[in-house]
């Protein structure tokens, strides 16, 4: 009887070059594994400390609990206008990037009450203390029970609602706009969609076949006729400018496209810069 061959006898009598490529192929193919359970903890980089209670960081914030329709309670931020300030009547729904929580986003309220807005800071599920873990569909649920919470509870009218939306923010906020429309919709450093986002830092994968989260932005902007501001910076490295661009070109109702010279994605002006603030108050002023 012929003895029986072991995997390793097998591989000890394969050319060296075969070898070299199945070993190759192996860790490829579990690191196309580890990529599709990990994805996203690449994509969401959430800081899941509870901000310090609203009044203690912004005059005339206070705490409010959205509530989803798959059942959780998420803490958010609203924000009155400044006093003395007269009141627009009109609320910005701020729904943010991939990382930190909503006190990061606390400057650019302040600067936007300060032009008489009513604002709603957002934490997404596993954001700023609160329960769950961040998906596409489960950022979705969140960003609905936030405009959920300005309409029937806050009492701002559905035409009187703004959406703005920072990066990965921008695509949550293009596919509520395609569900519920508002006054305006400002995207800032929006993506074409995810996996094209992705693609650009990973060139060697095939990151759109292993996507499990697309935010398909630039499907969904056709479909969107309320008035849009695109703000981007030339010196992006995080969303290619060309992508935001594209975005503003696929657009079907009236853009407004500001371009930030020399700002990278993470840059102060790009987060409550005065160009920034200035122009998100003119889309209000004229959607009112």
């Amino acid at each position: 009887m012929a003895d029986d061959i072991g995997p390793q006898a097998v591989m000890m009598k394969l050319p060296a070059l075969l070898r070299l490529t199945l070993v190759t192929l192996v860790l490829l193919a579990l690191l196309i594994a580890a990529l599709w359970v990990l994805q996203r903890r690449l994509i969401y980089l959430p800081d899941r400390a509870s901000p310090p209670p609203a009044s203690q960081v912004l005059s005339g914030a206070r705490d409010v609990t959205l509530h989803t329709a798959d059942g959780l309670r998420l803490t958010a931020w609203l924000i009155a206008p400044s006093p003395g300030i007269p009141d627009q009547q009109t609320a910005v729904l701020v729904a943010p990037g991939n990382a930190g929580h909503r006190q990061a986003r606390a400057p650019l309220a302040a600067a936007l009450s300060a032009r008489g807005l009513t604002v709603l800071l957002v934490d997404y599920r596993g954001y700023g203390g609160n329960p769950g873990d961040p998906s596409e569909q489960g950022l979705a649920h969140d960003i609905r029970a936030a405009r959920t919470y300005l309409v029937e509870q806050a009492g701002i009218r559905p035409e009187r609602l703004l959406y703005y939306g920072e990066s990965l923010g921008a695509a949550v906020v293009t596919a509520l706009a395609a569900e519920h429309p508002p006054a305006g919709l400002i995207l800032r450093s929006p993506f074409t969609d995810l996996p094209a986002a992705g693609q650009e830092h990973y060139p060697f994968l095939p990151v759109r076949l292993l996507a499990r989260d697309h935010f398909p932005v630039t499907d969904l902007i056709r479909q969107i006729t309320a008035p849009t501001l695109v703000i981007y910076g030339t010196a992006d490295t995080i969303v290619p400018p060309a992508q935001s661009l594209t975005v503003a070109q696929e657009a079907a109702g009236r853009v407004r496209v500001l371009a930030v010279e020399g700002a990278d994605h993470n840059d102060a002006s790009l987060r409550d810069g005065d160009q920034l603030v200035d122009a998100i108050a003119d889309l209000a002023a004229e959607t009112t």
